[in-house]
């Protein structure tokens, strides 16, 4: 058989193609078994004993077999989370530091912030998504009110001299529209974890709090605090007993809340992927779905660049909740 030159040079050429091929999948895949290669840090941005702790210490410990390395939870509280994304976002971006943070959180401090220190969604890659969940309107355990209604009733007669507490981004949204829908005047105090403000609204400082499911639903287990209403528009599958604010006559409000892990966006392609089928194989475990119903979410399994979408979706989410609920962004 005989090749004329324009053969022999299509020949080789396929072969170099092919051999490039093989190199960049080869240099791919030593990516992704080279991590993790030292101790991996999962970020939290609220202080240990909040909700948020909670959830990424369970997720280090699920996480920490399948990356065999010690998995670090280091808490970075402040500014609405915004030390502990900035700090995340800034750091090297092999995947040995992981923030497991709210994404509707990120996402609405762009929008609750004058200058955020980062442009979110360019400065991360979601790896995961890990749960749905609703922020709840709770009231202490042994004040008289047992509905939506019976609160608002006596918040209008007190005035603004009532006062409510939040911990997060999206419970001062919370807040500000159940204002907004039902001519309530309740001042608002932030706090910079739940804890803090669950200890003066069982003090009797506040009136009421809005709060995240992980705390909320340990304290009622308690019978420290009452649920009145969850933030979403319909009732979530976790807590299917609990009515929804829309529903209680706050209409409108759909407010859901959302998980993720994240790295920042210049980490490797085969490492994301690599974090990302870790973090769904945990939360698609039977294990995880009963953890994070009782903690009062749905577990929430998507790719990465499925996660990364609802990311962007969610930014351009946040700038309406923000307007609707006429809230000034902070310096």
């Amino acid at each position: 058989m005989q090749y004329t030159r324009r053969d022999a040079a299509t020949i080789f050429g396929g072969l170099a193609l092919s051999t490039t091929g093989l190199m960049t999948a080869g240099i791919s895949k030593a990516s992704a078994q080279s991590f993790a290669t030292q101790d991996v840090r999962f970020v939290c941005a609220f202080a240990p004993g909040s909700g948020a702790d909670i959830i990424v210490r369970y997720f280090a410990e699920k996480m920490r077999p399948k990356l065999g390395r010690t998995v670090i939870v280091e808490n970075r509280a402040g500014a609405g989370g915004n030390i502990a994304v900035e700090y995340v976002a800034r750091s090297k971006p092999d995947g040995h530091t992981v923030l497991v943070h709210s994404g509707n959180a990120i996402a609405a401090n762009m929008h609750l912030y004058k200058t955020p220190p980062v442009d979110a969604v360019r400065a991360f890659q979601l790896v995961a998504t890990i749960n749905r969940q609703a922020y709840m309107l709770t009231v202490a355990a042994d004040k008289p009110w047992k509905n939506v209604a019976e609160l608002t009733a006596f918040l209008k007669e007190r005035g603004d001299k009532a006062s409510y507490g939040t911990a997060n981004p999206p419970t001062a949204v919370m807040g500000e529209q159940y204002k907004l829908v039902t001519g309530v005047k309740a001042m608002q105090v932030a706090y910079k974890s739940g804890p803090d403000a669950l200890n003066d609204t069982l003090g009797g400082t506040l009136d009421y709090l809005m709060l995240d499911p992980v705390l909320a639903l340990a304290q009622a287990r308690e019978n420290k605090l009452r649920i009145l209403a969850v933030s979403t528009k319909e009732r979530i599958s976790a807590v299917p007993d609990i009515p929804s604010m829309h529903e209680s006559g706050v209409t409108g409000m759909d407010i859901l809340g959302w998980w993720s892990a994240q790295v920042p966006a210049a980490t490797p392609r085969p490492i994301v992927d690599q974090l990302g089928q870790m973090f769904s194989e945990v939360v698609a475990s039977p294990e995880a779905k009963e953890f994070l119903n009782k903690v009062g979410g749905d577990p929430y399994v998507n790719s990465p660049d499925a996660a990364q979408k609802i990311l962007v979706d969610d930014v351009k989410n946040w700038g309406d909740y923000v307007r609707l609920a006429k809230i000034e962004p902070q310096g």
